[in-house]
């Protein structure tokens, strides 16, 4: 099974390498990259390339590594026993597979997802360290020990919003995405928005490059933005005269798609009022 682009998703060949690394070495594939570069749809795009089921687990600031596995309701189960019901005899009726559980008793190989592990405590990887080394678990209220039927595909995405431990970067095949260039932005765009205009496209990705190169952006507009930002110039019918700014300072049309927050906003327009001071 080998990895490539899919007709919705374009792979740059250095990322192709590196997830059928991970795959050949059964090693998990930490995905690092800016915000909206395709982390996610990465292991959507590989569970669909590789013909294997996905299992999804996003991560939360709250989310414990405990939660993967299995958690035990104590809580019902004491309910349940003062009420006399005879579910209480069974502890397994109290146990909830956690995502790494529903992985590992797959009956077929699956891609496993770990989005966002950086949202985490700083002591989540570690506490997987040994279930995705070994690929087992021990559940101590049952007694059993689950082991994976077939080894899964593990993909974790980070937005690197804090530093994770070299224990466990040191059990990672690891792959930065960094931003498409033109070229690549184009086949991008051609699989979202086959048949554009030639002159709107290149007049639009001009622009969009010129924003995201502007020193003192707090945050540069991503792939998933440009596509927004396209997909609103094809409803509102604009033509490349239409996109015409004044001076490379100024606002864009409909910038709401590309600009995020207030601050950046506010750089654009000082420094169009700063270019206009000037002429």
């Amino acid at each position: 099974m080998k990895f490539a682009s899919t007709s919705s998703y374009i792979a740059s060949e250095d990322l192709a390498v590196a997830v059928n690394a991970a795959v050949a070495l059964q090693r998990p594939l930490l995905v690092k990259g800016e915000p909206g570069t395709g982390k996610t749809e990465l292991a959507r795009q590989v569970s669909a390339s590789l013909g294997l089921p996905m299992i999804e687990w996003n991560i939360k600031s709250t989310t414990k590594a405990q939660q993967g596995l299995y958690e035990y309701d104590a809580v019902s189960r004491l309910r349940d026993s003062q009420l006399g019901d005879a579910r209480v005899n069974d502890v397994k009726n109290y146990i909830r597979k956690g995502k790494l559980w529903q992985a590992f008793e797959a009956e077929t190989r699956v891609v496993l997802l770990i989005d966002e592990i950086d949202k985490a405590d700083i002591e989540f990887p570690n506490d997987l360290l040994q279930e995705l080394d070994r690929m087992e678990f021990h559940v101590y209220e049952t007694g059993e020990t689950i082991r994976a039927k077939h080894r899964p595909v593990v993909i974790i995405t980070s937005n690197n919003e804090k530093e994770l431990p070299d224990a466990f970067l040191r059990r990672c095949f690891f792959h930065y995405i960094r931003f498409p260039d033109i070229d690549t932005l184009r086949a991008i765009v051609d699989v979202h928005f086959p048949g554009i205009k030639e002159q709107l496209l290149t007049t639009a990705l001009t622009q969009f490059y010129e924003i995201r190169e502007t020193p003192g952006l707090k945050k540069k507009p991503s792939t998933s933005e440009v596509l927004d930002w396209l997909k609103l110039l094809l409803a509102e019918d604009l033509a490349p005269e239409d996109l015409k700014r004044d001076g490379k300072a100024s606002l864009p049309k409909l910038h709401g798609a590309l600009l995020k927050n207030e601050q950046d906003v506010h750089l654009f327009e000082r420094l169009a009022f700063m270019a206009r001071g000037r002429g």
